[in-house]
């Protein structure tokens, strides 16, 4: 007997994404800010979590290694908090409205002011919890959490070079793009958690860098008082370096690559109506 998945073809799959970029791209300014704001907050509980778990100071001394991919199997509820609830990454919209513009189906224009907002929202939300909940809160505040915050933002920010972070910038979109890819290509909810959970957590085992997770990581170490962290380091080095180099992974790796394999010169896949009115067009 043949082994059938219960899944969406790559091509249908582009065919989602497609649709998934053309409904972001063309909703209003402000539910595309409000959407982001969503999605930064998320994706900072995610990043508490990941550092809340990583506090583990034997571990960090004797195995560095353990500690990191234990707490890289929790980060990944945040990016299935996002797609479950169809919020908003800058992040992930390099994968869906790209390839929606590749489709010549959402104006180039478009796509870039959805970028520019959805950034700057993911930011928004991303502070709020960092000042907000974990800050007045004073989830971190004392030890041994906070001075692993500031451990793991002057690893992230003060020892890598400019170039370091661009190039593991890429890696991490690349991966986020496969994440969100999927996402969308179960059917089900559990496959669609266990397809985002992988790549997610490989790019946090291997200590990638994500522009949005890094609006949590640094400014909560800014917060605590981390020494050798200042907000200009933080836009030379968490901000620029990281944005570019997810824009090159997503863009590059995700949309165009993908678009080019199954959407490119090839005619509209048929999609079933029940199984895209469960949630699988344009739901993230």
């Amino acid at each position: 007997m043949a082994l059938k998945l219960d899944a969406f073809s790559p091509p249908e799959v582009i065919e989602i994404i497609s649709r998934a970029g053309v409904t972001k791209g063309n909703m209003p300014l402000e539910k595309i800010f409000l959407s982001a704001v969503s999605g930064g907050g998320l994706l900072a509980f995610a990043c508490g979590s990941l550092l809340s778990t990583a506090t583990a100071p034997w571990f960090q001394e004797n195995a560095p290694g353990l500690i990191r991919t234990i707490s890289s199997m929790v980060f990944p509820y945040g990016l299935c908090m996002i797609i479950l609830t169809g919020v908003d990454l800058c992040t992930s919209s390099f994968l869906y409205t790209t390839v929606a513009a590749l489709q010549r189906r959402l104006p180039w224009w478009k796509m870039l002011m959805h970028w520019f907002i959805t950034f700057w929202g993911n930011l928004a939300g991303s502070l709020f919890v960092v000042s907000i909940i974990f800050g007045y809160g004073e989830v971190f505040s004392t030890e041994p959490y906070k001075s692993q915050v500031i451990k793991s933002a002057t690893i992230k920010q003060v020892t890598p070079d400019f170039h370091h972070i661009f190039l593991r910038g890429i890696g991490c979109n690349w991966l986020v793009s496969l994440a969100c890819y999927f996402g969308m290509q179960g059917r089900d909810l559990t496959s669609k958690v266990v397809g985002i959970w992988w790549p997610i957590y490989a790019f946090g085992s291997l200590g990638l860098e994500h522009v949005v997770a890094n609006m949590m990581f640094i400014p909560m170490a800014i917060w605590l008082g981390a020494p050798d962290i200042s907000v200009g380091l933080y836009i030379w080095k968490g901000i620029i370096p990281a944005l570019i180099g997810n824009v090159v992974g997503g863009v590059l790796f995700g949309a165009t690559y993908y678009w080019y394999m199954y959407g490119y010169s090839r005619e509209t896949p048929p999609l079933e109506r029940p199984a895209l009115e469960k949630g699988s067009d344009g739901d993230v």
